[in-house]
């Protein structure tokens, strides 16, 4: 292996290897389209509630300090994981991992109990009104999106337990983290113009 080989994070080394990276960037690009239309239809609704509740009606802030605290700690724990794969230890690593997706678990549980409250006890469903119909479309287009993470990092796990860190394993795992926390940016966005907005 080359001095310069040895220089570059063992994610990137190879060519295949920098070309998945590079497709999963054109891939996150699609996804940032995705969920700025899905911003952008409920900004157009948020106003039209009916006779359905509003933002003030249906937001709390204890649960939604909760999730964001679980997320952004995930995103600090992946960080420690993808440092431990780059160190080449193996088992800090899948710990990392590990809490990181039982932090991610605790977030789409908050978020489940969320719903429910919406649903059963203040009669918010997506026909209730413009406004809960766009709410839980880019909500619920999150979570599904963390729900997604948990199973492909359980994934990544066990891939990572049975081949240990390689050039293959260290790639998917990278791309992973970068999955990750491009759910946690978008949450920054939830939390900052659809909750914290809506409960002024």
């Amino acid at each position: 292996m080359s001095k310069h080989n040895n220089s570059v994070p063992l994610e990137y080394q190879g060519e295949e290897n920098d070309l998945k990276i590079f497709g999963f960037w054109v891939f996150l690009g699609a996804e940032i389209v995705l969920f700025a239309t899905l911003f952008t239809a409920y900004f157009t609704l948020v106003d039209r509630t009916g006779s359905g509740p509003t933002g003030v009606d249906l937001f709390e802030l204890p649960p939604v300090i909760l999730e964001t605290f679980l997320l952004l700690t995930s995103s600090f724990t992946i960080g420690l994981g993808v440092h431990a794969m780059r160190l080449g230890r193996v088992k800090p690593m899948i710990v990392f991992y590990i809490i990181t997706l039982i932090l991610g678990a605790g977030f789409i549980a908050v978020e489940v109990d969320e719903f429910i409250t919406y649903i059963y006890h203040e009669d918010a469903t997506i026909q209730t009104s413009a406004f809960t119909s766009s709410l839980m479309t880019l909500l619920g287009t999150h979570g599904a999106h963390v729900s997604f993470g948990l199973l492909w990092g359980i994934a990544i796990i066990i891939q990572v337990a049975k081949h240990g860190i390689n050039k293959r394993t260290a790639n998917k795992a990278f791309i992973f983290s970068l999955y990750w926390h491009f759910l946690d940016v978008v949450w920054i966005f939830l939390f900052s113009f659809i909750y914290l907005k809506g409960m002024m």
